[in-house]
């Protein structure tokens, strides 16, 4: 089974009351904390409107953790292609790619905020045929074309990139939340997909088919759907119990949940908790519900049982938010590297295996005890200072080290 890629999601989500100023340093400290822990990518989003979604730009937010980190993959996540002539747009990730020493994601999507659209004057109507058109134009810039092409809404004229990405083929994903477009424009263009909306029940329920919408898609247009390059998105909080993890979360959980999501947003359907300890219940612990907030191993299930339900995908990426406080979310993501990704990509089965056969083969190494002790017993001082070798510890990694209560007696 291939490797399942580890990664974060910024969108971000920062209750309003605190220094922006903090929270964007400590957003860059996470990403480089993340990259120490081993993390495959993190992600970076495009909002201009609600309070809590104050990063404006992806892509300068990634080029100053460029300079934190040394490894990990560095995405939009999303540049909404509908605000932005295409070809700025190209420009702009091409000098993130460069910058980061060529580990640019291209994550776009049509705009999540109705707000921001309409503070920019766009008829939301036209959002994702606007995305597509773009899309189709930065592919083509990419590979080093000429372009001249005029539009309803962007113009350009003899256009090319005077420099191209420094990967050979920048990796490209679009967004998806719960219509078909996003799978649907994935399959058409033969990228990456970021299943936004498996942050609920409803959305893990959707993905097997909204896969089937990327597979179609890619038929009728000559690509191919890799699930690979398919992201899905899961929100956690983790803890070394059950208990510490809820203690630590709920009061976050509640304020995000209510002030923002219901306040702020006023998603249909969806009500106020009461208590933090309700908001934990509903959204970790309710029949069906998307988030997960426990131990290392409630983590490790939820993902195969996503997993399962999908049939399969490349990465899973952690949303990032403010239900705990900052130390206890870096403890979070630090746990996950610890115990969850290891567990998940078999890393220490082979140790397992190792372990279980060293304890359960005794015959092979009682023999190597003895071979140790007859050649204590042919010295002669060797042998009487058995009496006065008591220490269990003596040799302790060794698997040989014999019985010296019994051996010592046996020399009487």
């Amino acid at each position: 089974m291939a490797r399942l890629k580890f990664g974060a999601f910024l969108a971000p989500h920062h209750p309003i009351g605190e220094n922006p100023m903090l929270q964007l340093r400590r957003d860059i400290d996470l990403v480089a904390h993340m990259d120490k822990l081993g993390y495959d990518e993190f992600w970076c989003g495009e909002h201009h409107s609600s309070g809590w979604e104050m990063i404006a730009s992806p892509e300068l937010f990634l080029a100053a953790a460029a300079e934190r980190t040394a490894r990990i993959k560095l995405g939009t996540g999303v540049v909404s292609l509908p605000y932005h002539h295409p070809f700025m747009v190209a420009q702009r990730m091409v000098q993130l790619d460069w910058q980061s020493g060529g580990r640019a994601i291209f994550g776009s999507g049509p705009g999540a905020l109705a707000s921001d659209a309409h503070t920019l004057g766009i008829d939301p109507m036209l959002l994702r045929d606007r995305q597509d058109e773009a899309i189709g134009i930065i592919r083509r810039l990419f590979k080093g074309e000429r372009i001249t092409y005029k539009g309803e809404w962007f113009q350009l004229n003899d256009a090319a990139l005077q420099l191209l990405p420094l990967q050979e083929e920048m990796p490209m994903a679009v967004a998806s939340q719960i219509s078909p477009s996003g799978f649907t424009l994935a399959g058409k263009y033969g990228i990456g997909i970021i299943s936004i909306g498996s942050l609920s029940s409803e959305g893990l329920n959707a993905l097997p088919q909204q896969w089937s919408f990327a597979e179609d898609a890619a038929k009728k247009h000559g690509q191919i759907a890799d699930r690979s390059q398919w992201r899905v998105l899961l929100s956690w909080h983790i803890a070394e119990t059950r208990e510490k993890a809820r203690e630590q979360a709920r009061d976050g959980l509640l304020r995000h949940h209510n002030e923002y999501v219901v306040g702020t947003l006023q998603r249909p359907g969806l009500k106020p908790f009461k208590t933090g300890d309700e908001a934990v219940d509903k959204m970790a612990f309710s029949p069906g519900s998307a988030a997960v907030i426990g131990t290392p191993d409630d983590l490790i299930a939820k993902i195969k049982e996503v997993l399962a339900i999908s049939g399969g995908f490349g990465t899973v990426v952690g949303f990032v938010h403010d239900w705990a406080n900052p130390e206890n979310t870096f403890r979070s993501y630090d746990m996950v590297a610890r115990y969850v990704i290891p567990e998940i990509n078999g890393y220490i089965a082979g140790l397992r295996t190792s372990r279980k056969f060293v304890a359960e083969n005794r015959e092979y190494f009682d023999r190597a005890k003895e071979a140790v002790m007859a050649k204590i017993l042919e010295n002669e001082q060797a042998a009487a200072a058995l009496a006065v070798t008591k220490s269990p510890m003596l040799a302790a990694s060794s698997s040989n080290v014999p019985d010296f209560d019994k051996a010592a007696t046996r020399k009487k």
